[in-house]
């Protein structure tokens, strides 16, 4: 995992094993927009369309805002108010 973080990137990673420690260690340390556990098909290619937003951290994504997820619709919305006498 340490290795994996000392990376330019973050976009996903994935991780297979049984020991839940170890998976709860793996959430909480890796520097990623999105991560996996034993996830069977494509562990580390991408998200889910529709189920879970998409983003990376670091030179994979700057806003912070995954794609689809509740935070995203607002990066395209230009606020303001108006005021009429």
């Amino acid at each position: 995992m340490r290795e994996a973080n000392a990376t330019e990137y973050g976009l996903t990673a994935g991780i297979f094993s049984k020991d839940k420690d170890e998976v709860e260690r793996f959430f909480a340390s890796m520097q990623f927009g999105v991560c996996y556990a034993n996830r069977r098909g494509g562990a580390t290619t991408g998200a889910w369309p529709g189920v879970q937003p998409f983003g990376g951290w670091k030179a994979s994504g700057v806003t912070g805002k995954g794609a689809g997820g509740p935070y995203y619709l607002l990066s395209f919305v230009r606020e303001q108010t108006r005021t009429r006498a």
